[in-house]
């Protein structure tokens, strides 16, 4: 089936799709069967009549010689139900022409299978409509060759494909929706696991972007003929639940929607609608699943929508209400003041109804309602609203440049996938900067998520925050109406922990890539200086090799530059001495000693320890600076700096990993973490002197555990940050005189039967 883009993860198990017919789905669409005219001619023609309302005469035309190169490049295919393929394209468009799409976006619509499917190519359909109806059906088309290691890969890389296309052009997306959902409703006669899988996909990718995009009416359709087509016993019986409940209380109803209407009468309201609003049968599921309510505490839930004239009269309607009913406390969202991220613009409000039960209420204007049903695509539906419209089009592209950015830090298709999700569901918080701007966030964000909604270098640069003039930690959670003022640093880079609580996808790409640049340079450095040494060693410089040297030994190694090569040494994935053979396997004649310099002279790697993720001191042993050490290659992870007389460095020898000797900066700053064990008596205040000692002597305690105690002893292991070795002696030279303290001595290897 077209619109098919690769494997959703099934994070549910559906029920038995074999229980599954189209003929229970919404909006199914069965096309007549008369054998005396084709199905796509009767199709056609309804969408000739319908394009004919809004577009002239000469658009109309190239709209049908369109369907004609579309009906020639899938003569002969059929769907799977049997139908010629051509009623799917023409369907595709006649949705978007009731969504008033202009006449290249229905072209695009008729056309949209056709590179994908058929022999037509892109550059023919540039010489027949031009460049844009070939970008549009190009951005919809699936990418047909893809070197992926899976499906959920090709997913990946297909939706990436598609909202790059789409931020060019937001019909891309129009046109895509439209597709996927006459191919929801034309579902059931797929096979079941397909069927669940492309169920689970609209679910996961297709009916959040229409969410996004203020597609409300869209996006509900998609959601219940998901919901049916994954869940088809849960669809059936839910559904005739909520029939029969609505029949038990359908006077109630009528009496509650009877009293608005009298006192929205009595204020003087001229114009007004009050609709008794139904409840989708998917958001049912989702407010029973998520808040574990029974389908009775879900249902007995009364909700109705006034629509008004003006936003004067929303206010006015809803102190109405509230002087009908009585509010709930803290159940209040002004939507009007403070849009949401696509646009959408409502008051909401729960009320307490005559016999008890909870009223929700939505009050909007005509305008608003537009953009509530139709999102983005109000766009071409109601141009004459002018104002409202251009504010959507501003949300939407909005949250177009903020995918941008995600694309740019993406890793890869998958990653860039998660992050898309990660976007789309989402609940919102209203948190204002310090000028008062109101920056929108989902529910869960944190101090590090904020920043980075500000912009990408203040979150790169944070280090700390106040929250209503109040120093709070970073990973802080924001609630509705705290002023948020981010301090930075220039020394300040993300921190990997951040990864653990941020929840927006801006700022989750946007320190991934930040790392992974970080990471990569650090490398490239690292590299470049274990080449240096391995050469030194031999008595020679970097600049004695020429460059023609190295552009023939990175030919041979098929790697694209001297950064790659160093890249690849600094990550542990060459050894820096087989390099500098194979450089002088190719250069016999060049003396291998040069004035002043000792062949097999020892040239070892001086360290900081503030390298960086390409140079880790082991938390077995800890070395600090002033200690005997040695390091060892840890294949694509760079080097591991352990104690010489570390227990696991005999191991790591035994078992001949790449050793590489190393030595401390004589010019070291920062603290490092070091562990001591200590025998102190177990006495009232012990632990107090200990802390006292260590804090006078500044030394700071990372972390304490006690790994033996009795009534008399107590055996305590202290995580402590010194600067060197001498500092540490120091620290255990004051401890020891302490009259608490027994024993004391410097954790060298860590064992597991001495920790608990």
């Amino acid at each position: 089936m077209a619109g098919d883009t690769g494997e959703a993860d099934l994070a549910e198990s559906p029920d038995d799709p074999s229980s599954f017919t189209a003929g229970g789905l919404p909006g199914h669409q069965q096309f007549p069967q008369d054998e005396a005219e084709k199905p796509q001619e009767k199709l056609i023609r309804r969408l000739s009549a319908m394009l004919s309302t809004y577009l002239d005469p000469v658009q109309v035309g190239e709209v049908q010689r369109a369907y004609r190169l579309a009906e020639r490049a899938h003569e002969g295919q059929k769907r799977v139900s049997g139908e010629p393929y051509i009623c799917h394209p023409i369907s595709v468009s006649i949705i978007l022409a009731d969504m008033r799409m202009d006449a290249k976006g229905v072209m695009a619509g008729l056309l949209h299978d056709v590179i994908e499917d058929t022999v037509v190519s892109r550059e023919q359909l540039v010489a027949e409509f031009g460049e844009e109806v070939a970008q549009l059906v190009d951005g919809v088309s699936k990418l047909t060759q893809l070197d992926s290691k899976s499906r959920a890969e090709a997913q990946a890389q297909n939706v990436r494909k598609m909202v790059m296309a789409m931020v060019k052009d937001l019909r891309v997306i129009m046109v895509k929706l439209a597709d996927r959902l006459h191919n929801m409703r034309t579902l059931g006669v797929m096979a079941p696991q397909r069927r669940c899988r492309i169920a689970r996909e609209t679910l996961d990718i297709y009916a959040p972007i229409a969410n996004r995009l203020g597609m409300n009416e869209l996006r509900l359709e998609l959601e219940d003929l998901g919901f049916a087509a994954y869940y088809p016993m849960r669809h059936r019986i839910l559904k005739k639940e909520v029939k029969k409940a609505c029949g038990n209380r359908k006077e109630l109803l009528t009496d509650i929607e009877n009293s608005i209407r009298t006192r929205l009468q009595e204020c003087g309201l001229a114009e007004f609608q009050v609709i008794g609003r139904e409840k989708h049968v998917f958001s049912i599921y989702e407010k029973m699943r998520l808040k574990h309510l029974s389908f009775a505490e879900v249902f007995d839930v009364y909700a109705y929508r006034i629509i008004t004239g003006s936003v004067d009269e929303c206010y006015r309607a809803l102190g109405m209400a509230h002087n009908l009913f009585k509010p709930v406390p803290s159940r209040f969202k002004d939507y009007i003041a403070v849009p949401k991220a696509n646009g959408y613009q409502s008051l909401h409000t729960v009320l307490v109804g005559p016999f008890g039960q909870p009223l929700e209420m939505q009050i909007r204007t005509k305008a608003m309602h537009h953009m509530a049903e139709c999102g983005i695509a109000a766009h071409w539906l109601y141009k004459s609203e002018g104002e409202q419209v251009s504010n959507s089009q501003t949300r939407a592209h909005e949250w177009l440049r903020d995918l941008l950015e995600i694309q740019k830090h993406a890793g890869d298709s998958m990653e860039f996938l998660d992050n898309l999700k990660v976007d789309l569901f989402q609940h919102e918080v209203y948190v204002l900067s310090p000028k008062g701007k109101i920056i929108k966030l989902p529910r869960g964000a944190t101090i590090v998520d904020f920043a980075y909604a500000v912009h990408t270098d203040i979150g790169n640069a944070c280090v700390s925050a106040r929250i209503d003039r109040v120093l709070s930690p970073l990973q802080t959670t924001l609630v509705n109406g705290q002023t948020v003022e981010i301090i930075t640093a220039p020394w300040a880079r993300p921190n990997p922990l951040w990864l653990n609580f941020v929840v927006t996808a801006k700022a989750r790409s946007a320190i991934r890539g930040y790392l992974r640049n970080f990471k990569k340079q650090e490398a490239i450095n690292l590299g470049s200086k274990l080449l240096e040494k391995e050469l030194g060693a031999r008595g020679m410089r970097m600049e004695d090799i020429p460059e023609a040297r190295f552009n023939e030994l990175l030919k041979t190694l098929d790697l694209p530059s001297r950064e790659s090569l160093q890249e690849d040494i600094g990550l542990g994935n060459r050894l820096p001495f087989l390099v500098v053979r194979l450089l002088m396997q190719e250069d016999t004649a060049h003396p291998h000693r040069l004035d002043g310099v000792e062949k097999g002279a020892r040239y070892p790697l001086i360290i900081k320890g503030s390298e960086g993720m390409v140079v880790n001191l082991a938390k077995c042993c800890r070395p600090i600076p002033g200690d005997e050490i040695a390091g060892f290659f840890n294949p694509g992870k760079g080097i591991v700096v352990h104690l010489s007389e570390c227990k696991n460095v005999i191991e790591l020898r035994k078992k001949q990993y790449t050793g590489l000797d190393v030595e401390w900066d004589r010019q070291v700053s920062g603290d490092f973490s070091v562990e001591i064990r200590l025998e102190l008596l177990n006495k009232l205040g012990t632990l107090a002197k200990v802390a006292s000692v260590i804090s006078k002597m500044k030394a700071n305690i990372e972390n304490v555990q006690i790994t033996n105690q009795d009534s008399e002893l107590s055996t305590d292991v202290i995580t402590l940050a010194v600067k060197d070795r001498l500092h540490l002696a120091n620290v255990m030279r004051e401890l020891r005189k302490l009259s608490v303290v027994l024993k004391i001595s410097r954790v060298k290897s860590e064992t597991k039967n001495k920790r608990i």
